[in-house]
């Protein structure tokens, strides 16, 4: 049995601390079940932004980063950009399963949420929006269930069978 995955928690935002940062807290709360190597707080910046994912990715100390704030469409909303230029392999259920979730909360405005997923090596990258909720519902109900086996698979360690059907 694998250990517990290492997460780092980020918090992309120009005006939050450490004395305000609802939205880290609730994905530290919610990825208790995980190892939590530390959150930071980054400004709004894609240099700063991606300096987080390329700085954990050539440590090697995480197994996962999830970042919460700044996939939004504001003009300071720039997390999406930084991020997926580094990626991989993008996880694009992840965000359609965001957008699904969330319709049900808040409706139609789901649609302008751009929450992503992909790898940067052997490590999975999650965006999520800034707002508390948001960030809740994304570690809960989509990161935390798959969180586990999401880094098996992507270190080797873990087999895919056939799910049936023609072979």
């Amino acid at each position: 049995m694998s250990p517990p995955a290492r997460v780092i928690t980020v918090t992309v935002s120009d005006t939050r601390t450490a004395a305000d940062d609802a939205s880290g807290e609730a994905l530290v709360e919610e990825l208790a079940a995980f190892t939590h190597v530390r959150h930071v707080i980054v400004a709004d910046e894609p240099r700063a932004i991606a300096g987080v994912v390329t700085d954990a990715v050539a440590s090697g100390e995480a197994d996962a980063i999830v970042f919460t704030g700044g996939t939004g469409i504001a003009p300071r909303d720039v997390t999406l950009e930084a991020v997926s230029a580094l990626f991989d392999k993008s996880l694009d259920g992840f965000g359609e399963a965001f957008r699904r979730l969330s319709w049900d909360e808040i409706g139609p405005r789901a649609v302008l949420s751009r929450a992503a997923a992909g790898t940067v090596g052997t490590c999975l990258v999650f965006l999520l929006p800034g707002s508390e909720k948001a960030a809740r519902l994304g570690a809960r109900a989509l990161i935390a269930p798959v969180l586990a086996h999401a880094v098996d698979l992507v270190n080797g360690r873990t087999k895919h069978h056939a799910h049936g059907g023609a072979r």
